[in-house]
């Protein structure tokens, strides 16, 4: 975020502050807002909240309130809806959609009920997470294919401002497949609902699909992937700034796409079923030992036949 904003200038001639800011995603108002930080308590409660989410994520407001009070923590409602707020979290299930996040922005219908994903490429998703630190907190938004569970790329941010989400997904684009996915799926989050993110897809003639509010199984496998790197990384380092966040996570998706077996793929890796070879870039993963392994790996696929056809 502090990059984006850096990119402003003030004292340009002949585009305002308003107008770069909308270029870049970046709402004015963060170009002078410092965010006050929570005190450790409420940094401590947020950690609580977000593994207790993690087991329970259909517990809203009055249930985790419960539960902080099982712990021993007099803590209010009120409290404890402000903290989820902040750090994204929702219950999650079915009930009526009252409200919109925007209701400036236009929500797409989810396309993916009773669609067969056979294939990489055909469809992506994203999606949020909260990530705390020893003092203070990230986002990190992800945008991963769908039938390959592979991480096509990610982004940190200390704010939920757009512009990082937009950010993650032109380096997917870039890096994997200029031209876009099929369908791109996500929730109805601002960031995602945005004209400067869904733009990006409709240049390219995607298809944007959204999951219904509060749906539990609409977008099931960022969902699984955020487990996956709260328990396996996330919890285990406990990191002590955004750097350091960063350093970790990029291990941490170096170490999942290209040598973490999925039961669910066959015991295969999701750089092997994402591209099996031909479109993957080794200097991700992390040791010699690995990718010659993933090299390995990939040859006998292709030899095998079972390798993507080429771009």
């Amino acid at each position: 975020m502090e990059e984006i904003r850096r990119l402003i200038e003030p004292r340009h001639r002949r585009i305002s502050v308003a107008r770069q800011c909308e270029l870049l995603g970046l709402q004015r108002s963060s170009l002078y807002y410092e965010p006050a930080e929570e005190d450790a308590w409420n940094l401590q409660l947020m950690r609580w909240l977000d593994e207790q989410y993690l087991r329970t994520p259909f517990y809203g407001v009055a249930r985790m309130t419960v539960f902080l009070r099982g712990l021993g923590h007099w803590v209010n409602a009120k409290r404890v809806r402000r903290l989820m707020r902040l750090m994204g979290l929702e219950a999650i299930y079915p009930k009526p959609r009252l409200s919109l996040q925007n209701k400036a922005h236009l929500i797409y219908p989810y396309l993916l009920k009773g669609v067969t994903i056979s294939r990489p490429d055909q469809v992506w998703c994203t999606d949020i997470t909260y990530i705390p630190m020893r003092i203070g907190w990230a986002y990190l938004v992800a945008v991963m294919d769908w039938h390959s569970r592979f991480v096509l790329a990610w982004e940190l941010s200390t704010s939920l401002e757009t512009s990082f989400c937009i950010e993650a997904l032109r380096c997917a684009l870039s890096r994997w497949r200029p031209g876009g996915p099929e369908i791109f799926n996500s929730d109805q989050g601002s960031q995602f609902t945005s004209c400067t993110f869904t733009d990006v897809l409709l240049e390219l003639g995607v298809s944007i699909s959204m999951d219904g509010r509060g749906r539990a199984y609409d977008n099931i496998f960022i969902e699984r992937l955020w487990w996956s790197v709260k328990y396996e990384e996330v919890s285990l380092r406990g990191y002590d700034s955004v750097s350091e966040a960063r350093l970790g996570l990029t291990r941490y998706f170096g170490f999942y796409n290209y040598e973490r077996p999925h039961q669910a793929l066959d015991w295969k890796t999701p750089a092997e079923v994402y591209g099996a070879g031909w479109r993957i870039n080794v200097e991700g993963l992390t040791t010699p030992a690995a990718a010659a392994s993933f090299a390995l790996r990939a040859h006998d696929a292709a030899a095998a036949g079972a390798g993507a056809n080429p771009p």
